[in-house]
């Protein structure tokens, strides 16, 4: 089974950057890396996704225009570069694996890691 290790995630000010990672112990034919997030009280949320085949990016509405996924096959690691973030950016996120056509709900995802937490303070 593909295991997954978040990493990055920390304190930062309102307006700051912060890039999360996560890599994987390997693909078996697992086709998309996603990640989500988590506030406290609310339910997950679809953040970005990144097929391993063709780089196309997904992004959900936190992402789109703020955020920006990318991949090193190499090194079967997926980034999310988070700018110009803010309070309501706060969560845990976690990465996520998954072989369906859909990438946006978390149902699509099949291996999950243990999330990173990331606060942003005012």
């Amino acid at each position: 089974q593909v295991q997954l290790v978040e990493s990055g995630g920390g304190l930062v000010q309102a307006g700051g950057s912060l890039s999360l990672s996560c890599v994987a112990s390997g693909r078996n034919g697992l086709t998309t890396m996603g990640w989500f997030r988590q506030a406290p009280g609310k339910e997950r949320e679809f953040v970005a996704a990144i097929r391993w085949i063709d780089d196309s990016p997904y992004y959900g509405h936190p992402g789109q225009g703020r955020f920006t996924i990318a991949r090193d096959l190499a090194k079967n690691t997926v980034y999310l570069h988070m700018y110009r973030l803010q309070p309501e950016d706060t969560a845990v996120y976690y990465c996520a694996a998954g072989a369906g056509n859909t990438v946006s709900q978390v149902r699509d995802y099949v291996t999950w890691g243990q999330g990173t937490q990331v606060t942003v303070s005012s």
